[in-house]
């Protein structure tokens, strides 16, 4: 079952920028990423969906994704990395649909990855002196 922070939330703005006490429960830290991801599904009638697309957010859990096609809660899928090969097993934790467009779906990854996703982070002696 999803984290209740995320079942609770319902518009896409707030899952972008969500309050200071939300951030906080979060499991690992977001980082606002556009990394184009290629998603392979399996419709509930076994129809085959394959879509190119692209982050908004990510984590060492998962994250956000614009699709055009629509998935469902709890639906498991298969999320490719053009980048480097790699493949993923996620599953949907909330589909929202703030455009006419596309859905913005959160996933969260079977198993934590958080190398699946190209992020680098400063080393620690790039902060303040003496910390």
């Amino acid at each position: 079952m999803p984290p209740k922070d995320l079942q609770e939330r319902g518009h896409l703005t707030e899952s972008l920028v969500p309050p200071s006490e939300a951030a906080n429960r979060r499991r690992s830290e977001r980082v606002m990423l556009q990394i184009p991801v290629k998603v392979l599904a399996e419709t509930p009638d076994s129809v085959h969906v394959e879509e190119s697309t692209h982050t908004l957010v990510v984590n060492a859990h998962g994250g956000l994704m614009k699709l055009k096609a629509e998935l469902l809660v709890g639906q498991p899928f298969i999320l490719v990395s053009p980048q480097s090969g790699i493949e993923q097993s996620c599953r949907v934790v909330r589909v929202d649909q703030p455009s006419a467009d596309y859905f913005a779906v959160a996933f969260e990854f079977d198993l934590p990855a958080p190398k699946f996703w190209p992020v680098t982070f400063p080393p620690k002696d790039w902060g303040v002196p003496g910390s």
